[in-house]
């Protein structure tokens, strides 16, 4: 695939959104939380099908940082620390192109699981 190349590149901070501008002033918003449970990571994703792993209470989760990876991808770095995978411009394109779907399945797996998109708050460690 080879995906358009966006002009811009903007992080929304209070919406947590990134918009990526296309030739044509074509826009698209993309949460980060919809970013960080889809990351290209192996951490994510594993090393090949079936090896996924769930990411659960993303909900609220921000970007403290983008980095441009030569002239194909981003690095994001996500506020709950996680920063590994670069972002190609056509996994993002991707992501734009199947949001939707990709959106449902999330919030399906959620379910099957019996998890939340909602954060565990401050894990309580008993002596």
């Amino acid at each position: 695939m080879t995906a358009p190349i966006p002009t811009n590149v903007h992080y929304h901070q209070q919406a947590r959104e990134l918009e990526l501008t296309y030739p044509g002033d074509e826009r698209h918003r993309l949460p980060c939380e919809y970013l960080r449970v889809f990351s290209p990571s192996a951490e994510v994703r594993g090393h090949g099908k079936g090896q996924e792993t769930l990411q659960v209470g993303k909900k609220f989760v921000g970007l403290k940082d983008i980095t441009p990876t030569g002239r194909y991808a981003l690095k994001l770095h996500f506020d709950d620390g996680h920063d590994s995978g670069l972002y190609s411009w056509d996994y993002l394109w991707w992501l734009i192109q199947h949001r939707e779907a990709n959106w449902a399945e999330y919030l399906e797996r959620l379910e099957a699981a019996g998890a939340s998109r909602e954060p565990l708050g401050i894990q309580i460690r008993q002596l």
